[in-house]
C-alpha cells in the first residue's frame, strides 16, 4: 500500500494509504471527502461548548435582540419547551443572543464535552505525527460519537435551525461564511505531487512506479488555484535541529577563542624566561630562509 502524506498548503493534513493501481479519480474522490468530512466534524466540534454552556440555538430571527426588543416583537422560541435537556436545564444567559441559556446540567455537559475530544482525537492532524492513517470511516466514526452524544443530552433532538443538528443531516449552509472557502468539491479537487497536477484518467502508478512501499507527499487543492508551493528541501523539525548545532558550535568556538586569549601572555616574550640568555647568545629573532 503506498502512503500518501496529504496537505493543503503547507499544513498537514492526514495519511492515507491506497494501492498504486487504482484511478487518480478514485484517489482524489477519497482524499477530498475524508478532507471535507474532517471539517464537518471540526465545525460540529466548534459548535458542541457553546451547546454545552448557553442551550440550543435560538430561531434566526430572533438571534441577536434582547429580552425587551423579542417582548416587543413578540417573538417567542417554540422549540424551547420541546428541546429541553436531559436531567433539566439550568439558566445561562447568553450575552451574544444567539442561544436560549437552557443548559444542560454538569453531567450532561461532561458528555458533550468529553465526547467532542474523542471525536476530535479520532482526525486530529497528530494522527500523521503518530504515522496513523485516516480512514472515510473514523470520520464516520467521530460523526456519530458526536451524533449519539447530542441524542443522549437532548433525546427530544435539536431545533432544524440549529447548525449541530444541519451538519448532521448535511443541511448545512455555508455560503459567505470563512467555511465555505475550506470546502472542496469533488469534482473540482485536484492533487499535485513533485510540482505537479495528478491528471484524472491516469493511475497512481503512471506517476511514482509500481512499488506498493512508496511514500509521498501530496497537496489538495481546488481547481483553478494553480500550483501549490513546492515542499522545502528541510522540514521545520530538521530546521531547528541545524539552528540548534549551529549555535552550539558557536558557542564552542567562542570559549576556545577565550581560553586560546588566557594563554596568549605563554607565548609572548616578556614571559620568556631564557629571553635575557637568548639575547646575549644572539639567538633572538632568527629566521631559516633568505632575508
Amino acid at each position: 500500500m503506498v502512503q500518501l502524506h496529504v496537505k493543503r498548503g503547507d499544513e498537514s493534513q492526514f495519511l492515507f494509504t491506497i494501492t498504486v493501481d487504482v484511478p487518480l479519480e478514485t484517489v482524489t474522490e477519497q482524499v477530498t471527502a475524508i478532507y471535507n468530512g474532517k471539517l464537518k466534524v471540526e465545525r460540529i466540534c466548534s459548535e458542541i461548548p457553546q451547546l454545552a454552556e448557553h442551550g440550543i440555538t435560538l430561531p434566526p430571527n430572533m438571534q441577536g435582540l434582547t429580552a425587551e426588543q423579542l417582548v416587543d416583537l413578540k417573538l417567542v422560541d417554540e422549540w424551547e419547551d420541546t428541546c429541553i435537556p436531559s436531567g433539566g436545564a439550568e439558566l445561562k444567559k447568553d450575552d451574544i443572543g444567539l442561544r436560549n441559556g437552557q443548559a444542560p446540567n454538569d453531567k450532561m455537559k461532561d458528555v458533550l464535552k468529553k465526547t467532542m475530544e474523542e471525536a476530535k482525537a479520532l482526525v486530529s492532524k497528530k494522527q500523521a505525527q503518530a504515522n496513523v492513517c485516516v480512514t472515510m470511516e473514523m470520520v464516520k466514526e467521530a460523526l456519530d460519537l458526536l451524533r449519539g452524544a447530542v441524542m443522549i443530552v437532548y433525546p427530544m433532538g435539536l431545533p432544524p435551525h440549529d447548525p449541530i443538528r444541519m451538519e448532521l443531516e448535511d443541511k448545512e449552509d455555508l455560503a459567505g461564511t470563512q467555511a465555505s472557502l475550506q470546502v472542496i468539491p469533488a469534482e473540482e479537487a485536484q492533487l499535485w505531487w513533485a510540482g505537479k497536477e495528478m491528471q484524472r484518467g491516469k493511475k497512481l502508478q503512471d506517476y511514482i512506479g509500481k512499488n506498493e512501499k512508496t511514500k509521498i507527499v501530496v497537496k489538495l487543492q481546488k481547481r483553478g488555484q494553480g500550483a501549490p508551493g513546492r515542499e522545502p528541501l528541510v522540514n521545520e523539525e530538521q530546521q531547528k535541529q541545524m539552528m540548534m548545532h549551529y549555535h552550539r558550535r558557536q558557542e564552542e568556538l567562542k570559549k576556545l577563542e577565550e581560553a586560546d586569549d588566557d594563554d596568549a601572555h605563554l607565548h609572548s616574550d616578556w614571559s620568556d624566561r631564557q629571553a635575557l640568555k637568548k639575547q646575549f647568545q644572539g639567538l633572538t629573532n632568527i629566521k631559516w630562509g633568505p632575508r
